[in-house]
């Protein structure tokens, strides 16, 4: 039975406006990591935030290089209190994004601002208020019982968001200083901001770049009209043999062998775009044969990203010598995704497109713990028991994290515990951290801590 007292403090903690306060000094380290003055601040924030809150969790804290000369370096806090006891691993990233645009009249990217429950400022959502939300969850636990009731190692990285360089390979040469029993952590969004959610994993991506490089110049269609083969045409209807005009793709080697039972049975009271302001999944678009839900959590898409061939805004009376497009694949675990553009190559000479060439450009892995996995089971029912209505369990959520460095690398369950939602802008202007979630996540993130402890009793 998790205290009452002890989720009265976390709520307290977040209506005293401590909280706040605490995060407006995060947002304001301008920790951008892909600029030069950004790295300057991840330092300052390692040393003058992090270091200081893993100190005070009674942590050994270390700084260690990044392998990788394209990221930043890693924080690591461990606290052990007996070895026979539970090792929980937690994660964060102390980057953020550079700014996308202007954000509107009265905010700023690098000062908290409220206005009703958003709560304005760069990083708030992604990732500043996410991580402190467990460490203050992990220091409230410690001052009510004066232990944790397990072991903790507590990572941070400075690369997250140019997609963790040198995280696989940290991770690989230090196996056993971050052994563990499970990985909790909290990054991304919930289902919807009024749901708490849980989830395991995260999809993958394949960016596959199409080209059709026909001549150097371009040609009087006038002159030239139907003698010539058009790149812009041919490319469009390569793309259509790819994945037809109704968003269903054509290409079995680009789809996860069968969506498990467990993942269908996890997905089957999931209600997805059901937050206002959210748009309205079109009717005909995906397949067919699966829920909504089962589209975007238990299956694979492949979407254009980008398309053109000379200047769309200023055309001439010219056929083209040249189109390009970006396609995205994003996949679930369980996919074979070693020779896509050896299964794009075939698949197009096969409908007569071999002057079409694809090539991947860039990739990162799916990744997710099973759904019945004992871990799984504890945490939902722990989070069940505090919650005022259902927890959903999400096999994956849509987008991308490094969760395949925990499972397959670490050998790890992972539990995701999201503390933000679809709409908090978490990479454009504007981006903010809903006041409501906090309160919410802040109480569950102390109960699944509380819970862990007690686990440790029993052991």
């Amino acid at each position: 039975m998790i205290p009452s007292e002890l989720l009265e403090k976390a709520q307290a903690h977040i209506d005293s406006g401590a909280f706040f306060t605490e995060l407006a000094t995060l947002v304001g380290y301008q920790t951008v990591s892909d600029a030069p003055e950004g790295r300057v601040a991840l330092t300052a924030y390692l040393d003058d935030v992090l270091r200081p809150a893993l100190t005070a969790l009674g942590c050994d804290v270390t700084t260690y290089p990044n392998p990788d000369p394209a990221g930043g370096p890693f924080l690591l806090g461990t606290r052990v209190e007996q070895p026979e006891l539970p090792t929980l691993l937690c994660y964060g990233h102390a980057d953020v994004v550079g700014e996308a645009g202007p954000w509107s009249d009265g905010l700023a990217a690098w000062t908290l601002t409220a206005d009703g429950e958003r709560w304005y400022g760069r990083g708030s959502a992604d990732n500043k208020g996410q991580h402190l939300i467990n460490l203050t969850a992990l220091r409230l636990l410690l001052a009510e019982r004066g232990s944790l009731g397990f072991n903790l190692k507590f990572l941070f990285e400075t690369g997250e968001e140019i997609g963790s360089p040198g995280l696989t390979e940290f991770a690989e040469a230090h196996k056993d200083l971050l052994s563990a029993d499970v990985l909790i952590a909290s990054d991304g969004p919930r289902l919807d901001a009024a749901t708490p959610t849980l989830f395991l994993g995260a999809r993958g991506s394949v960016r596959i770049a199409l080209d059709v490089n026909l001549r150097p110049d371009a040609y009087h269609s006038g002159n030239w009209g139907g003698l010539l083969r058009n790149p812009a045409t041919t490319l469009a209807a390569a793309i259509t043999s790819l994945v037809d005009g109704h968003g269903r793709s054509q290409v079995p080697e680009l789809l996860p062998p069968e969506l498990p039972d467990t993942v269908r049975t996890a997905l089957a009271d999931v209600a997805v775009a059901a937050s206002p302001g959210d748009p309205a999944p079109d009717p005909g678009w995906g397949d067919p044969r699966l829920t909504l839900a089962e589209r975007l959590y238990g299956w694979n898409t492949l979407e254009v990203l980008a398309l053109g061939a000379a200047d769309v805004d200023r055309p001439v009376n010219a056929i083209p010598g040249r189109a390009r497009a970006m396609l995205q694949l994003r996949y679930v675990a369980g996919t074979d995704v070693g020779s896509v553009a050896e299964a794009v190559t075939k698949h197009l000479a096969a409908q007569g497109f071999p002057m079409v060439e694809a090539t991947v450009e860039s990739s990162y892995r799916a990744s997710r713990t099973p759904v019945d996995d004992p871990w799984v089971q504890w945490a939902k029912q722990t989070l069940d028991a505090v919650a005022d209505r259902p927890v959903a369990l999400l096999p994956n959520f849509g987008g991308g994290l490094p969760n395949h460095v925990f499972t397959d690398v670490l050998g790890l369950p992972t539990l995701w515990l999201p503390h933000s939602y679809p709409g908090c802008l978490q990479h454009a202007p504007d981006e903010h951290l809903l006041a409501s979630v906090v309160r919410e996540g802040l109480v569950l993130a102390t109960a699944l801590f509380h819970a862990l402890g007690e686990r440790g009793k029993e052991a």
